[in-house]
């Protein structure tokens, strides 16, 4: 499946939109909610003692603290500053060797062939230019490496709140993200850099100690896309939006007793570096 192509001249203007939605809220108040799926994806990829590890969108740097902590050579990378120097504190205040760097999937600050597993967990996604990213997951991975991600389905759970989202908001003029959770576009996307390839359909687990409605608030505020898509409504469209989401969250969830546990589906991606 061959992918729209964006223009040389509105490249800026899409990065700094990006930079833009990542920058605003904070990632690591949804991070925190997310870690024990964080340590199930790593843990399914058996990494070895001794291995260097790139984490692409690292976010507040769940991953590659994971990692540091089973004493595995890790670096983060991230668009967002704010988002680098918070996993930095964290990695300081767990006593982690960890290291993180601001840095665009598309044009990664490494040399080639650098690391022995390269990670994004529902991160590389959202980059405007989807072909880039797979061409640079795959240049700096040793050959024989692993590159695994973890990508948001367009028939899940997250991919049903985006096209809530997207009801309300002009379109970004890039590649939809979902596109990764589609087999074939990332078959088409790594090619022949990768000699052995499994996809394998998986759920999150979205856990919330509150109601449906706190958990709108919370991506409201702290959720970049979210938080951007009610920024740009007046006050009808943000009241609109947040009783189409409250909608959804309350009727996927399957806690009782005011807890919100609501199940996700992302396309697991595990490959081996040609």
């Amino acid at each position: 499946m061959t992918t729209m192509s964006i223009t040389t001249p509105v490249i800026p203007t899409l990065k700094a939109r990006l930079k833009e939605i990542w920058t605003a809220g904070d990632y690591h108040h949804i991070e925190r909610y997310m870690e024990h799926n964080i340590r199930d994806f790593y843990e399914r990829l058996s990494i070895a003692p001794g291995s260097r590890l790139l984490d692409v969108a690292c976010g507040s740097g769940g991953l590659a603290l994971v990692a540091a902590r089973d004493g595995i050579d890790a670096t983060g990378v991230d668009l967002a500053p704010y988002l680098i120097e918070k996993a930095r504190a964290r990695a300081e205040a767990q006593g982690l060797n960890a290291r993180f760097e601001e840095g665009d999937a598309e044009m990664l600050p490494f040399a080639d062939a650098t690391f022995d597993v390269v990670t994004s967990l529902i991160g590389a996604m959202f980059a405007s230019r989807p072909d880039l990213v797979a061409k640079e997951l795959l240049r700096v991975c040793n050959p024989g490496g692993t590159i695994a991600m973890a990508n948001w389905t367009a028939r899940g759970f997250v991919g049903q709140m985006f096209a809530t989202v997207s009801k309300f908001i002009a379109p970004s003029g890039m590649p939809s993200p979902l596109l990764w959770g589609d087999e074939p576009t990332v078959r088409d996307r790594f090619g022949a850099g990768v000699s052995d390839m499994t996809l394998t359909r998986r759920e999150y687990i979205l856990d919330y100690p509150f109601p449906a409605r706190q958990v709108v608030e919370l991506f409201r505020l702290h959720y970049g896309p979210i938080n951007r898509a009610f920024a740009s409504l007046n006050e009808t469209g943000r009241q609109k939006l947040q009783e189409e989401l409250e909608a959804l969250w309350s009727s996927s969830n399957q806690g009782r007793h005011g807890l919100t546990i609501v199940k996700a589906e992302f396309l697991e991606v595990v490959a081996i570096r040609a």
